[in-house]
Parts: structure tokens; C-alpha cells; sequence
């Protein structure tokens, strides 16, 4: 399941992240990758411990947060702190699968990765190449999104980004334990809560709202992990 959520940052978050993105300490990003990604990665990464990091990724955590259509694509148990990465200059990421279990900076509290998600903080247009490819089960989908738009995917994915060949493509990534880690499941509850949102909308006093939203969260309990 692959789903973009627009406009996650406004126009004025995307300015002043670009301000202190533009102007922090970035340094070779094969620092963190794992053993395979580090083989075809190529980008400049900020540190997790960056003020510039920690600030602009507080805010997309504020965003994420407050967003309706992530919390119910996500059902978020733990969100990994953002990270930024930047490519220019024919830098790419070839393909990977991401590792299965990350750890929080800073903590020994580990995470599973159920989810990645890239938020963009450059538009289409500034950039060539850097399409973000995400394989799944109808075929390879290629993503390359407006600035403050994200994308939401299953970390179990193999994905690549495409070179960028002219200007800079920025972005934030990062990774999501589910309450319900398994995709097939996480894919049915999100589009019965889509259905029973447009139900409600359409036919607020209708008994199925009761009655349907009484089954999402029965199935919620019986497979949620806390």
C-alpha cells in the first residue's frame, strides 16, 4: 500500500525548514547505511544529532501528528526521529530493502520497521532525476513529489532513487512501527475507515456508522500489538 499524503507542510514550513536544511553541516551518507546500502549509496545526510536535523524534524513529528489520513494509514506505535538526506551532482541510492529493526539516536530503545516515509522539500521542478521507485505488487511505481507532500510505503519494498543529473533534490526520511505490523492487515483497516469516513460524511445518521465502526475496532484490538 502506497499512500501520498499532500500538503503535509505548509508553504511557510517549507521555507523556513529549506532556510536551516540549506545551511546545516551535511556529510557522507554511507555513514548510515547497513552493510548492503552502503554499497549503492551515494548522498549527503545530516546527523541525527544536527540542531538543524532535530529541529525541522520535530516539526514534520507535530505535522505527522495532527495529520488524519497518516494516523489512519499508519496507526503509528513508534515513529523513528526524521532524518534528511540530499543528491546533486548525479548522486543516486540503488537498489535496497530497508533493515528490519533501526535504533532510536540516542536510546538503546529499538523499533521494527513496518513503514518508511519521505517527505519532500524540493519541487519537481528543481531538480532532474531523483524519482523515488518503489516496487510492489503492480509493478514499479516511480514517486516525485511536490514540496511538502510525502509518501508512505511499506519498509519491506525494494526501492531505489534515480540519479539527479541538475539541481538538488531534499528530503526527509524515516521509518514507522505500526500497531499492526502486518501490511495486508494495515491495508483493510485503512480502507474500511476511509469507507466509514464517506459514510458518515454522505449518511451521518445512518445505523451502519455505528455498526461498522464497531468491526474496525474490533479488528484493531484483535490485532493491534502494543
Amino acid at each position: 500500500m502506497l499512500i501520498s499524503i499532500p500538503n503535509l507542510l505548509s508553504l511557510a514550513q517549507i521555507a523556513t525548514s529549506r532556510r536551516l536544511l540549506e545551511t546545516a553541516n551535511w556529510v557522507d551518507g554511507k555513514a548510515s547505511a547497513g552493510h548492503q546500502g552502503a554499497k549503492v549509496k551515494d548522498n549527503a545526510q545530516l546527523l541525527p544529532e544536527d540542531p538543524a536535523a532535530q529541529q525541522v524534524g520535530d516539526l514534520i513529528l507535530h505535522a505527522l501528528g495532527s495529520n488524519p489520513l497518516f494516523m489512519a494509514a499508519a496507526l503509528p506505535l513508534h515513529i523513528l526521529p526524521p532524518m534528511f538526506n540530499s543528491y546533486s551532482g548525479g548522486q543516486t541510492f540503488g537498489t535496497h530493502v530497508d533493515g528490519s529493526i533501526r535504533v532510536i539516536p540516542g536510546t538503546q530503545k529499538q523499533i521494527r520497521t513496518d513503514l518508511s516515509c519521505t517527505v519532500f522539500f524540493a519541487d519537481p521542478n528543481e531538480y532532474a532525476g531523483g524519482e523515488l521507485c518503489i516496487e510492489d505488487t503492480y509493478g514499479t511505481q516511480r514517486v516525485k513529489l511536490p514540496a511538502g507532500h510525502a509518501i508512505l510505503y511499506p519498509s519491506t519494498s525494494l526501492h531505489h532513487v534515480t540519479p539527479v543529473t541538475e539541481g538538488t533534490r531534499l528530503c526527509s526520511f524515516f521509518w514507522i512501527q505500526s500497531m499492526v505490523r502486518d501490511n495486508s492487515q494495515r491495508s483493510m483497516l485503512f480502507d474500511m475507515d476511509m469507507a466509514i469516513q464517506r459514510l458518515g460524511a454522505d449518511h451521518p445518521e445512518h445505523p451502519s456508522n455505528v455498526q461498522l465502526t464497531g468491526v474496525y475496532h474490533n479488528l484493531l484490538r484483535q490485532w493491534a500489538e502494543m
